[in-house]
């Protein structure tokens, strides 16, 4: 492309500091060195990570930064070295790289790779420096991919190439949040035909959840939130009950327990909140329920040791528990194969310019999935 080789100036949006929304601005993006990958950024969804990020409550973050990592597009330019995209393919920037180098990832069973945020803070790319300058100051990047930019660099082994015939405005949800809720019930739970489910927290990833149980095959799935305008929507995808706890008088999990006989076989947290993992935990059978943890959770908790001495298993799953560069490109072919349909979690779709209203649409329980275009 005419662009490679150069500076690239473009829109992006800067979270300057915690706590101020995000402003929109003209950007300084730095070809791709050695190893990396250079993408026009079309569709980027919101996620509520992002929203962490935005509060300064998501750790080891660096501000200045460019938050998102839920976006798809088109390679403009490669570094040297790279043989897996070549420019024009369609991508999704994974905010859970692949390295196939590090213990974790040689590992078939793991999907974790030693070079994510949670082992290495990715506010730099991997050689410590940044691609983005804005009004003469450095940009730090957000898990190396920064969607909320036109365009991004991104290293080799954090980038899927996927389907030419993927629409990306559909297929950014892959790079988080259908992905990590999908994969949660069918990787991490492992969820088998006729068993029981619950799933707290209606968003994007705990419909997505609700999506994977379904397709596993689930008897009975029980959808748990507080904002019953989620509760359509949840049963268009597949839960069977759908419960309000602020509509009994015992906690939830006596009330789950109460409606499935001994409690569900699988338990799903997607809010992040520490009381409410609990009550999965609580929520699932007390000799074989396995309890998946999918919500961040910025505080610590305290749990009851006999809620797990009978049994219970609580997992953590990370983006789904899927090897994110082997996997995502396989996932898009079923959805374009109508294997199922992710496009359903998508109710705003809106100019990037409206980033910040998008927002407001998330906090309010307004929105499923924002999809920002470009």
């Amino acid at each position: 492309m005419a662009t490679a080789g150069k500076v690239i100036r473009c829109r992006a949006a800067v979270a300057w500091a915690p706590g101020k929304p995000l402003s929109v601005e003209e950007v300084e993006v730095a070809p791709p060195k050695a190893g990396e990958v250079r993408i026009k950024i079309v569709a980027t969804g919101i996620c509520h990570s992002d929203d962490h990020v935005l509060k300064g409550s998501l750790p080891n973050v660096e501000f200045p930064v460019i938050p998102g990592h839920e976006g798809a597009g088109i390679v403009e330019s490669i570094g040297e070295g790279v043989a897996s995209v070549k420019p024009g393919d369609k991508v999704i920037p994974l905010c859970l790289p692949l390295c196939g180098e590090c213990s974790f990832c040689q590992n078939p069973e793991s999907n974790y790779c030693q070079k994510s945020h949670f082992s290495e803070p990715q506010n730099l790319l991997p050689d410590k420096t940044s691609r983005f300058t804005c009004k003469g100051k450095q940009i730090h990047h957000f898990l190396w991919i920064s969607t909320f930019a036109e365009y991004t660099v991104v290293p080799e082994y954090a980038v899927a190439k996927i389907d030419a015939a993927a629409p990306l405005d559909k297929v950014c949800l892959f790079g988080c949040g259908f992905s990590t809720g999908y994969g949660a019930a069918i990787n991490t739970a492992k969820v088998k035909p006729g068993s029981t489910c619950a799933i707290f927290g209606l968003g994007g990833v705990g419909l997505s959840a609700v999506m994977g149980c379904k397709a596993a095959g689930a008897s009975r799935i029980i959808a748990v939130d507080i904002n019953e305008d989620k509760f359509a929507k949840a049963k268009e995808l597949g839960a069977t009950d759908c419960i309000n706890p602020r509509d009994f008088k015992k906690p939830i999990q006596e009330v789950i327990t109460e409606m499935t006989g001994q409690g569900v076989d699988y338990s799903f947290e997607a809010i992040g909140h520490g009381d409410t993992m609990i009550a999965a935990l609580a929520s699932c059978n007390m000799s074989t329920g396995v309890f998946v943890m999918i919500g961040v959770t910025d505080s610590e908790i305290s749990i009851d040791p006999m809620l797990l001495l009978t049994g219970r298993t609580w997992k953590g799953s990370m983006f789904g528990g899927w090897k994110s560069r082997e996997c995502i490109p396989k996932l898009v072919s079923s959805y374009l194969e109508k294997k199922f349909n992710s496009d359903l979690l998508i109710t705003h779709t809106l100019p990037f310019a409206k980033v910040n209203e998008a927002f407001e649409l998330l906090r309010a329980g307004k929105s499923i999935r924002s999809v920002l275009l470009f």
